[in-house]
């Protein structure tokens, strides 16, 4: 079995890499500015505090992805002989529970508001000797946090999927729903200077739930992954069609009788068990090691594929096989 190697990514994309690397840094400093903005203006508006808290959070997959990127290619060495490859998912994780734990803050704080039915206000600003309410402020605010997110979602998407990037794929999907707490935020504003005390901490809780149903998506997958669930596409979440062209190798072998095999993610890579019923032993090493060749060379993603010579075929349920 051959060791595992230092694993890059393959050459056609480490231009996509290095891209995705700049516009998580663009990301982070654009969120902070967001962040920044959203504070000095959001008053005792609920839905403009909730909107922050969504900024800071938007932080955590953006500073996840390039931590991960410094730490995944790393060579295997005794205590790690895999690699550091599952970074990406402990990454994954870090960004889902932050996701989920803040969108459930968030909700209860929201409720609570409307509950004890507390009446926000939004006051005034003297802006270059002029008053200027500071709920208009506010809604510039969240157009600034829109525009721009949404651009940065689009320009990530492809490239998460390109590169097998969860992690990224979640911080993309963040980014282009920015508009549904953007127009939540100004609707609360909006409906405070009509005097609905109400719709404020309504529309709080509107960006809340949106919040908490990403984050439980996301913690849900990316507890699987870190489980060993069967590898699944990064945008749908549907198994991976890679694993249907390994069974069509394997099948296509007519040296192999019966054959069984599964595989697991390892961050962006696979790693994967093929058993083997032969048909004949002779020459039995030669064509293993061509069988391996061939699936690995189906997909960079799949970093390593044993295949084993069996008698019969050992544990069926959960595995591929013939049918």
């Amino acid at each position: 079995m051959k060791p595992i190697d230092r694993f890059e990514y393959p050459k056609e994309l480490q231009e996509d890499f290095r891209k995705a690397k700049r516009l998580e840094w663009i990301t982070i400093f654009y969120l902070l500015s967001t962040a920044a903005l959203v504070m000095a203006t959001m008053g005792n508006s609920q839905a403009m505090k909730t909107a922050w808290f969504e900024d800071i959070l938007s932080l955590t997959p953006a500073i996840s992805f390039l931590v991960a990127s410094r730490v995944f290619h790393k060579a295997p060495n005794k205590n790690f002989p895999y690699g550091y490859h599952r970074v990406v998912s402990v990454a994954y994780l870090c960004s889902a529970v932050a996701l989920f734990g803040v969108g459930a803050f968030l909700i209860f704080d929201s409720a609570s508001t409307l509950v004890k039915q507390e009446h926000p206000t939004i006051g005034m600003k003297v802006i270059f000797g002029h008053q200027v309410w500071l709920g208009y402020l506010m809604m510039a605010v969240m157009v600034y946090g829109t525009i721009p997110a949404l651009i940065l979602g689009r320009m990530k998407l492809p490239l998460a999927e390109k590169l097998h990037e969860k992690n990224l794929y979640t911080d993309a999907d963040m980014n282009k729903a920015d508009w549904m707490t953007a127009a939540a935020a100004i609707l609360g504003v909006a409906g405070i200077g009509m005097g609905w005390w109400w719709a404020d901490s309504v529309a709080a809780l509107i960006i809340a739930f949106d919040i908490i149903k990403d984050g439980y998506t996301n913690l849900k997958q990316a507890v699987f992954d870190i489980m060993d669930e069967r590898p699944k596409t990064v945008n749908d979440q549907q198994d991976d069609p890679l694993l249907q062209e390994v069974k069509e190798v394997l099948e296509r072998e007519t040296w192999i009788k019966e054959h069984a095999f599964r595989m697991r993610e390892e961050g962006h890579i696979y790693l994967g068990e093929g058993f083997v019923v032969p048909k004949q032993e002779q020459d039995l090493v030669d064509k293993i090691e061509q069988l391996t060749q061939k699936v690995e060379g189906l997909s960079w993603r799949i970093q390593e594929f044993v295949v084993m010579p069996v008698r019969e075929l050992p544990l069926p349920n959960g595995q591929d096989g013939e049918e």
